[in-house]
């Protein structure tokens, strides 16, 4: 099954650096398209989807059966402010997010609470783009030193 998108959100998908073999992140994932693009490019990756909506979560959940099964795809309801990896996780290669404020400046002070989650998720070489480039930007993860 291919997922249904919107030019905008084909054009993020496409734009992601995306590899077969992936570990992705997609925080404020709504009801699920740009996930279901993204799972449908990974053969042994997994894309784990993540929301603060229950509502968007549990479309998310219905829309993408095959996907699930597959363990390309996993969906969980939490704000990125409460997220951290669970104990049978690997760490992230990449992490993506549109429209979420924490991560595209409107909310400073959240923003870079989100980037401290994201630094521990995420693997060192860990790629993180958010929307408002063409069609993408990079944003850099802070690690310590």
């Amino acid at each position: 099954m291919t997922a249904r998108l919107s030019p905008r959100l084909a054009g993020i998908v496409a734009a992601l650096p995306l590899e077969p073999h992936l570990r992705v992140l997609e925080i404020g994932c709504g009801p699920g398209a740009a996930a279901r693009a993204v799972a449908e490019r990974l053969t042994t990756g997994h894309i784990l989807a993540i929301d603060r909506s229950r509502a968007a979560i549990d479309r998310l959940i219905v829309s993408s059966g095959d996907l699930i099964a597959s363990g390309r795809l996993s969906a969980r309801c939490v704000a990125l402010e409460d997220f951290v990896v669970e104990e049978d996780e690997e760490l992230f290669d990449l992490v993506f997010a549109i429209r979420v404020g924490a991560l595209d400046g409107r909310h400073p002070e959240a923003g870079r609470a989100a980037l401290r989650r994201i630094a521990v998720a995420t693997r060192p070489q860990a790629r993180l783009f958010v929307d408002g480039g063409d069609p993408l930007r990079e944003l850099p993860i802070p690690r310590r030193s």
